[in-house]
Parts: structure tokens; C-alpha cells; sequence
């Protein structure tokens, strides 16, 4: 264990096949990880299906991965002090792979959203562990191709989530989704650990807010169980709601005084002190909140009233990320020059035109159609991340860069899984107010009503055969009118916060070392 006042020698860079397997194994990492947060997006129909819930409650099985990633982020950089880079990167790698494996032979929702919550804990160290190992092997002058190497292996796993999940629950079977990540964990921990473990970083031992942490845990995870089971239980006429929400207030008062009186916290709030800090993160929460329930609406919607198969539900969104790759290096080098603010005004625009085309959807969109607007999301994920979090850390001390990218990520994340939950409920509680309204407009004494079933008994339909007809097309319109209202309401929000943008100050782009950090 180093002292720390030692300033020890690091190894010398990697070279040659050691540098590309090595790099190769990183990637992988942080591929496998990233893959997790999106290929079960297109797979929950299936797995709700096969586990006999409905599709809500299998929203949880993204939901839950995401906040408990987002919670185990504050503590990547103490981890990483205490036991070095390179056994915290491996160790989290490791047991991902074995969390993966519990996810793939789970026997029903409870067991799966236990081993989703593990898989999403044990997974925070990966992306930042992965970035900050690339960096080390590479020569100094090489480290623009580290970098482009771990944004560009960011952004290729979303696009194959999708598909991937698609095609795995169509033609073999959801556990499949978990369990090829076997193969790729146990390769990437054998090698990075075989050519890395010589190249531990300095270690010490520094104090862990563990009160700090636990009333975290207490009140995020209170609030997310709140969120998932609220619709089922009928909201605050539960007790148990209730209870779940006292939870949620004490939790989050009682730590922030904990955090402000701490004199080393697990999460430092003093960064809230930065005016460009509090902005920049309020905004990248709301605008990826606002992303993430999108992602998870569409393919929703797709497979459970417009008849998509997962594996066409996810070329759907897949056009999004080819677009991100593809522009994601111009824009990286465009934001060197051009000042962060107007990158992320062009992202927050280019979200909300894509949110206000899928606004304007009906119930005979083709594939064409459905795909326009994710090449148009596609332009917003190429800036939106990188000028984030340039804006973000713009104006942050150095020694406190490594904690404000913790808790900005901690809250992006969060946000994310909260959002996961509150679109799944608007979604379907907004769907039966349409359906409601519907209804109320045909009656047995309609005359079109009438026409309809005398139309479709004429074609070989009993009289409950065609009322059951009539039930699910107005069902299906319900869904897709509520779809719409929430797109709707995204591109508004998306349109709001332009404004906030420039409330921060000016700020230059850091390249891509940050273009995907999602």
C-alpha cells in the first residue's frame, strides 16, 4: 500500500497485441454493461408474458437496474481509492457476469427484479473503471484513440440492445438476454485481469460515509418501489403508499442534513454551490429522463397494440444510434470550437422535433414512418451527452472534477429509472381516460356503432365476436392517443428547456471523452 505523499512510478504504456487485446477486453466491458441498460427495453412484452405479469410490472426489470446503478455510482471513486483501479474495475465485472447469470435463471418477477437490482449495484465502477484504464495503457499521445475507443464502444451498445433483444426473445428465449453476457464477463475479467493486475494504482485507506450511503439507499429505493407499485396499489389510498412515501421524506431530509454536516459525504453537496453545476445537471436529468421514458414507451407500445415483434421493435430504435456513431466524432471536434451552449440547444431541439413527429403517429404508421424520427433523435444523442457534461463541470475545480461527475451521473441515472416508472403508469392511467371518453361516445343505439357490428357480422362474426372487434380497436386508440399526449408533452419540456441552457455560462467542449456516458 502506498503512503500518501508517494508519487510511484506508473508502467510504462502497452504496446502492440498486449495494447489491442487489452483494449479489446475494456471495450468489451463497458459494452456489456451499456448493453444491459437498453436490451431489455424491447423484451419486456416477452418476459411479462412468460412470467405472467403485465407489461407495467415488467417495466421494473429496466426500472430497477437503472437506480441501482445510478445509487452505486457515488461509491466507484471510493472503491477505486481503497482497493486500486484495476480490482474494482475486475471485481465489478466479475460479479456482473455472475449477476447476470442469477438474472438468466430466474423463476419469476420477484427473483429477477432481486438479481437486476444486484446486476445494476455491482455494475458502477465499469463505465468510469473501463475509461480510466484505457487512458493509463495508451501513450500519452495516443489517448484521443483511448477515448474514441471507449465513447465510440458507448454508443454501438445501444444500438445493439435493441436488436439483440429483439431477435433473442423472438427466436431462442428471454433468459438468453442475461446470459450471453457469460462468455464476454468471464473473457474480459481473465484478460484484464492477467495484463492489468501488475498495474494496480495506488491505494489508501479513506473514510466511507456509510450513514450517508445507507439513508441514500433508503429513500431512492423507497421512492422507486413507490413509483413501480403505485398504479397496482391505487396511489395514496394504500397504506402502504403511504408509508412508502413518509419513507421517501424522512429519508431524503434526514440525509441531506447528514451530507451538509459530514465532513467527508458520499455524495458532496457543496458542488450545488456552482450555479453552472445546479443548471447543467437539472437540465441533462430532465432532458435524459425525458429520453429514457421514450425509449422504453416506443417499443412498448410497438409489440403490445400495433402487432411489432421485439425483433422489429428494435430496428425501430436502432436508426438512433447509427446516427449518434456516425456524427458523434464531427461533433466531438465541432465542440472544441463552439461554445457548449449552442450544442445542446441544437440536442434539446433535435429531442424535441423527434418527440413532436411521434406526437403526430396514428394507428396505420409504417416502418418508414416510425423510423424518421429516431434518425432525428439520432442528431440529439450526438451533442446532448458531450455538452452536458461539458457545461456540468465547466467552472469546477480540478480536485473536485472525479465527485461532481459522480453525482452528476448519479442523478442523470436516477432520473432516468424514475422516469422509466412514471411514463409506464402515465402511459397506461392516460390510456384509460381515452378509452373512457371513447366509450361514451358509442352506445348500442349509435348509429355508427351499429353499422360496424352489422358490418362485421356480415363478414362472419358473431354479435360478441364483433363487440370484442370493436373493444380492441378502441382499446388500441386509447394507446395510441395516449402515446401521443406523452410525446407531446416531451417535446414541449425538451422545447422549455432551450432557455435554461443559457443560464449557465460559456463553455468549451473536452472532446469525446465524454460523448457517451450513458
Amino acid at each position: 500500500m502506498s503512503s500518501p505523499g508517494t508519487a510511484p512510478s506508473m508502467p510504462a504504456p502497452m504496446t502492440g497485441p498486449l495494447l489491442a487485446i487489452t483494449s479489446i477486453a475494456l471495450a468489451l466491458g463497458t459494452f456489456m454493461q451499456v448493453l444491459d441498460s437498453t436490451i431489455a427495453n424491447v423484451s419486456i412484452p416477452t418476459i411479462a408474458g412468460n412470467l405472467g405479469v403485465s407489461a407495467s410490472q415488467g417495466t421494473w426489470v429496466v426500472t430497477s437496474f437503472a437506480v441501482a446503478n445510478g445509487v452505486s455510482v457515488p461509491l466507484t471513486g471510493w472503491l477505486m481509492m481503497r482497493y486500486g483501479v484495476v480490482k474494482t474495475f475486475v471485481g465489478s465485472v466479475a460479479l456482473f457476469t455472475i449477476a447476470s447469470f442469477l438474472c438468466g435463471i430466474s423463476w419469476n418477477l420477484p427473483s429477477l427484479i432481486a438479481f437486476r437490482v444486484l446486476q445494476g449495484a455491482v455494475s458502477g465502477p465499469m463505465i468510469p473503471g473501463s475509461q480510466a484504464l484505457l487512458i493509463m495503457i495508451f501513450p500519452a499521445s495516443q489517448r484521443g484513440t483511448a477515448l474514441a475507443i471507449w465513447s465510440m464502444t458507448t454508443l454501438v451498445a445501444p444500438i445493439t440492445g435493441p436488436i439483440l433483444g429483439g431477435y433473442i426473445s423472438d427466436n431462442i428465449s428471454w433468459p438468453w438476454i442475461f446470459l450471453i453476457n457469460l462468455p464476454v464477463g468471464i473473457l474480459c475479467t481473465l484478460l484484464c485481469w492477467r495484463n492489468m493486475k501488475s498495474r494496480e494504482t495506488p491505494t489508501r485507506v479513506v473514510p466511507i460515509d456509510r450513514t450517508g450511503f445507507f439513508l441514500l439507499l433508503t429513500w431512492v429505493g423507497a421512492l422507486q418501489v413507490l413509483l413501480d407499485t403505485g398504479k397496482d396499489a391505487d396511489w395514496f389510498n394504500s397504506p402502504a403508499i403511504i408509508v412508502e412515501a413518509i419513507i421517501v421524506v424522512i429519508g431524503f431530509i434526514a440525509w441531506l442534513i447528514w451530507e451538509l454536516n459530514e465532513e467527508n459525504p458520499i455524495v458532496d453537496l457543496s458542488l450545488f454551490k456552482s450555479r453552472n453545476f445546479v443548471i447543467a445537471t437539472a437540465v441533462s436529468c430532465i432532458g435524459f429522463a425525458l429520453f429514457f421514458g421514450a425509449n422504453l414507451l416506443s417499443p412498448l407500445w410497438l409489440q403490445t397494440r400495433m402487432g411489432y415483434i421485439a425483433t422489429w421493435a428494435g430496428l425501430v430504435a436502432a436508426p438512433s444510434g447509427m446516427v449518434a456513431v456516425f456524427l458523434t466524432p464531427f461533433a466531438a471536434r465541432l465542440m472544441n470550437r463552439v461554445d457548449a451552449r449552442w450544442t445542446a440547444s441544437v440536442s434539446l431541439l433535435a429531442f424535441a422535433v423527434s418527440f413532436f413527429m411521434r406526437s403526430r403517429f396514428t394507428t396505420d404508421v409504417d416502418f418508414i414512418g416510425l423510423v424518421i424520427p429516431s434518425l432525428v433523435q439520432g442528431v440529439a444523442m450526438s451533442t446532448f451527452f458531450v455538452s452536458m457534461v461539458t457545461l456540468t463541470l465547466n467552472g469546477v475545480p480540478g480536485q473536485l472534477v472525479p465527485q461532481a461527475s459522480g453525482l452528476y451521473n448519479f442523478a442523470r441515472i436516477t432520473a432516468g429509472g424514475f422516469a422509466a416508472s412514471v411514463a409506464a403508469t402515465a402511459w397506461e392511467q392516460t390510456a384509460t381516460l381515452h378509452q373512457s371518453r371513447l366509450a361514451e361516445t358509442m352506445s348500442a343505439g349509435d348509429p355508427t356503432f351499429t353499422a360496424a357490428i352489422q358490418k362485421l357480422q356480415a363478414a362472419g362474426l358473431s354479435a360478441t365476436q364483433a363487440v370484442g372487434a370493436i373493444t380492441n380497436q378502441v382499446t388500441n386508440q386509447a394507446f395510441l392517443l395516449s402515446t401521443d399526449d406523452i410525446f407531446r408533452i416531451a417535446s414541449v419540456l425538451m422545447l422549455l428547456l432551450v432557455p435554461c441552457v443559457w443560464l449557465t455560462k460559456k463553455a468549451l467542449g473536452a472532446g469525446a471523452s465524454h460523448a457517451a456516458a450513458d
